[in-house]
């Protein structure tokens, strides 16, 4: 059969506006897409907990000559970056933190820091997160190890307000280990734990 032949069934070639449609439809779908691409990744990466937010919260937190004297009760929270348990928890501890943040301090003692090393002895710090709770004189009474529920947390944190025994104390949850040195440590810069921030 010959395409020019009057009974040829051949589809009609689509007009120039019909093309242009299409083009500008197909372009206006891929800019949705990178768009609707660009705001996933955008709340992705700002939804995550990296071990960068326990150095913000650490950075926030009150210093420790300061919580042990200002009359305040104080929760004093031995972590590290690379701790699993301490990087799950911190979503609940900074909600917490704001929620007692007028009646109380909270201090954050990095263990991989030596300057550390005195509380990490006194405290006997064995593994992390290691919670030391602080009446208003600064005096230790009580501690938790591991990783809490929030509502264990604030439980004993309700009570240390007021003054009260911890119903929690003593409690134990999922620990990283962590084995203190006995003395300044000595890093080279193939330990995978060594950073700037490290007092030497």
């Amino acid at each position: 059969m010959n395409p020019n032949s009057p009974n040829s069934t051949a589809a009609p070639a689509p007009k120039k506006s019909e093309v242009k449609t299409a083009t500008q439809l197909r372009n206006l779908l891929i800019v949705l897409a990178a768009i609707a691409l660009s705001v996933s990744i955008f709340l992705g990466v700002r939804t995550q907990t990296p071990s960068s937010s326990l150095t913000e919260m650490a950075k926030a937190s009150a210093p420790l000559e300061t919580a042990l004297v200002n009359g305040k009760p104080t929760l004093m929270e031995f972590y590290a970056d690379w701790c699993g348990s301490c990087q799950a928890m911190a979503k609940d501890l900074s909600a917490i933190k704001q929620k007692y943040a007028e009646p109380m301090n909270f201090v954050m003692l990095n263990v991989d820091n030596t300057k550390w090393l005195p509380e990490i002895t006194k405290y006997r710090v064995d593994g992390i997160p290691h919670f030391v709770y602080l009446n208003d004189k600064g005096s230790r009474v009580a501690e938790t190890i591991g990783e809490m529920p929030r509502s264990i947390m604030e439980a004993n944190l309700e009570a240390l307000i007021a003054g009260k025994p911890l119903p929690h104390a003593q409690a134990t949850g999922q620990v990283s280990d962590f084995t203190p040195p006995t003395g300044p440590v000595k890093t080279s810069s193939s330990d995978p734990r060594a950073h700037g921030s490290q007092v030497q």
